[in-house]
């Protein structure tokens, strides 16, 4: 499944037992997209999506975020909630990481187990 990611725009689509959720997306695929990720912001209209990253750190943010950690098939492995200032430890089979503000991910249905999808 080799996909080429580049930075930009698309929609999450969340494949949860109460049918497809669909959320807007930021990509943050280029070193510096990813290094900067939400870094600077009050908030997030939807989700970003870091990749490749296996981890990610809240130094620097102004605001809680939920964090899932992706497999390289998009099955979600796991999700926390990081307030500002931790270091998140890493994940093995991560590949991809998506961050949104805190308590979103629940009401999109985003939990380990599940798998989403990313429309360009």
């Amino acid at each position: 499944m080799g996909r080429r990611w580049r930075d930009g725009r698309g929609t999450l689509v969340v494949h949860g037992e109460r049918g497809d959720v669909s959320v807007p997306l930021e990509v943050a695929a280029s070193y510096r997209a990813r290094t900067k990720g939400l870094l600077g912001r009050d908030s997030i209209a939807g989700a970003m999506l870091l990749t490749p990253a296996g981890s990610v750190h809240t130094f620097r943010m102004r605001m809680p975020v939920d964090v899932a950690y992706l497999d390289r098939r998009l099955n979600v492995i796991a999700v926390h909630t990081m307030p500002p200032g931790r270091l998140g430890r890493p994940r093995l089979r991560s590949r991809h990481v998506l961050e949104a503000e805190a308590g979103a991910m629940a009401g999109w249905g985003v939990r380990a187990g599940v798998r989403v999808t990313v429309e360009a």
